[in-house]
């Protein structure tokens, strides 16, 4: 879905930074997305979400070469199969889901402040509203690990991360919004179970599949759109405002 927001955004004339973790992958899907929407303006760093110290070294090599940021997109994700732990020690999902989102944000807020007009944009998911913050055990070393449980657990956190970060940004020319894609079909984990999630997901919920391009439009949508300039502090599903969450479990 990365790929689909990079190519919308090409698309539209808009000078893209693409942030992949794998260069192969990435010079691949860079120099697919210049064919297809004659945009050469695309480009391509490289950096581990699983690792904060090389977040750390990309928005230092981003300053050193950009002086203001218009909008920065939060998309990346990760459902892993099993319990699995960032390089600096973390549960992967809240590491590369949450955190890393968390710091990159915060690291470039000195240059998405120079912007005249700059907007925030985190990737959340439905799944939130059954997610609960275990600050008891952030890491699931205690409890049995369930991919989804902790999934939902770090799309909650983005979403009060998002209405956070608005409340402290309220004064400033910077928005911040989240928002659901919708079902999505695409490589992450809950297509690789082998099991009953799997068949949920590849079967039943087959009608409902959204192309990686449906699912990155309401990104795109609050990344560009003037009709959502100003609004801040939300969270949209489909190109609408979802007035009310359920109560969020912390």
């Amino acid at each position: 879905m990365g790929k689909a927001t990079a190519l919308l955004l090409a698309k539209k004339n808009i000078r893209v930074v693409m942030v992949c973790r794998n260069r192969q992958r990435g010079e691949a899907a860079q120099k697919e997305i210049i064919r297809k929407s004659g945009n050469s303006n695309v480009e391509l760093y490289i950096c581990d979400f699983s690792e904060l110290g090389d977040i750390r070294r990309f928005v230092n090599l981003f300053k050193e070469n950009f002086d203001h940021l218009d909008v920065l997109i939060n998309n990346a994700a990760v459902i892993p199969q099993h319990h699995q732990e960032t390089k600096d020690g973390y549960e992967l999902q809240f590491g590369v889901n949450h955190l890393a989102p968390f710091l990159l944000t915060n690291l470039l807020l000195e240059k998405i402040k120079k912007s005249n007009i700059a907007r925030i944009v985190t990737v959340a998911s439905v799944g939130h509203r059954f997610g609960k913050i275990h600050f008891d055990d952030l890491q699931f070393a205690q409890k049995p690990y369930n991919k989804l449980v902790v999934y939902t657990q770090s799309k909650l956190a983005n979403i009060l991360f998002t209405y956070e970060l608005a409340r402290r940004l309220q004064d400033t020319k910077v928005t911040v919004n989240c928002l659901d894609p919708g079902h999505v079909k695409s490589d992450i984990g809950v297509y690789k179970d082998g099991g009953f999630v799997q068949f949920v997901f590849r079967n039943l919920l087959r009608p409902i599949h959204k192309t990686p391009e449906e699912g990155a439009d309401t990104s795109v949508y609050l990344a560009t759109a003037p009709e959502v300039e100003g609004i801040t502090g939300k969270y949209f599903a489909n190109r609408k405002l979802k007035k009310h969450l359920p109560s969020l479990m912390i």
